[in-house]
């Protein structure tokens, strides 16, 4: 990405953004994010998308795993997967400021159909998050769609066209073939997307393995190895952060208290849940949501 890009895209994200925050665009899938200050590490559940820095750093965290990136530097999140998001270099003169384009994964599998010449999909099992540079071409295609912002009447008929030029970039880019993997039948990453699917679905209710392994068509301990090097973490790792993510929203929004809330999430135990809470957000429950409605006050 050019410095002409850049600094058009910079006075888009701006203009299109409400105060800090994520805020829909009237482009589907097209988010644009402000922040005026470094802020806190907060435990997300990312959902399939490719994020564009713009201006200012970033870093995500999965488990033990840290991946920073800057301005000409994308993110690809390529399931649904539990990390933890810190925005660490951004100013009231200088905001943090990012695109966030939605990865469809249909529409990724019929484009793949639609090449005359296949991209094919790595055979080895690899993360579902990397970083990577943003090139001309990939620049030039994310510039055209956030343009489409000024110009409404267009977005209809060009913004379906100019997202699928960006997934084909992806998919020639440096990580196409891991990327490939998202939407290629038999890879073992699409196998584990149809677990993740049905555990995010039914977050609230006991895991069994077995029935896991059965959905990825894979043995034991081949689903543990393959689910693992997806998403860094074990199947009941996984649930365990959807399940504390979910909480604290539901806390924070809902006004509910610890206990409930422990249940509704499938917890049997409020003790539990407030033991693996404060481990996960380094304080109790009640205290941390009090927390976060001051800092949001503030």
């Amino acid at each position: 990405m050019n410095d002409i890009q850049q600094k058009e895209l910079s006075r888009l994200i701006d203009k299109f953004s409400e105060g800090d925050g994520i805020h829909k665009t009237v482009v589907p899938g097209l988010n644009v994010i402000k922040l005026s200050a470094v802020d806190m590490r907060l435990p997300t559940v990312y959902e399939p998308s490719l994020c564009i820095i713009v201006q200012g750093k970033k870093q995500v965290l999965l488990e033990d795993e840290i991946y920073p990136y800057a301005p000409s530097e994308y993110l690809v999140v390529s399931v649904d997967l539990p990390v933890i998001g810190q925005v660490t270099k951004a100013s009231a003169a200088d905001p943090y400021l990012c695109l966030q384009i939605d990865i469809d994964q249909r529409v990724l599998g019929d484009l793949m159909v639609g090449l005359q010449q296949g991209i094919e999909a790595k055979s080895e099992t690899g993360r579902a998050l990397f970083v990577g540079k943003v090139d001309q071409s990939l620049g030039d295609c994310v510039m055209r769609l956030a343009k489409l912002l000024e110009s409404p009447r267009d977005i209809a008929l060009l913004a379906p066209m100019i997202t699928r030029e960006i997934y084909y970039r992806l998919l020639n880019g440096e990580y196409g073939a891991t990327i490939a993997q998202i939407s290629v039948k038999d890879s073992n990453m699409y196998r584990i997307n149809s677990v993740i699917k049905k555990i995010k679905a039914e977050y609230t209710q006991p895991l069994r393995i077995e029935d896991m392994a059965a959905i990825a068509g894979m043995s034991l301990s081949s689903f543990h190895f393959h689910f693992k090097e997806v998403t860094a973490m074990s199947p009941l790792q996984y649930q365990k952060r959807l399940r504390l993510v979910e909480a604290r929203r539901m806390m924070l929004t809902d006004y509910l208290d610890a206990a409930d809330t422990a249940y509704r999430v499938g917890y049997e135990s409020p003790s539990q849940f407030s033991r693996e809470y404060s481990r996960m957000f380094g304080m109790p429950p009640l205290r941390d949501v009090e927390t976060l409605r001051a800092s949001q006050q503030a």
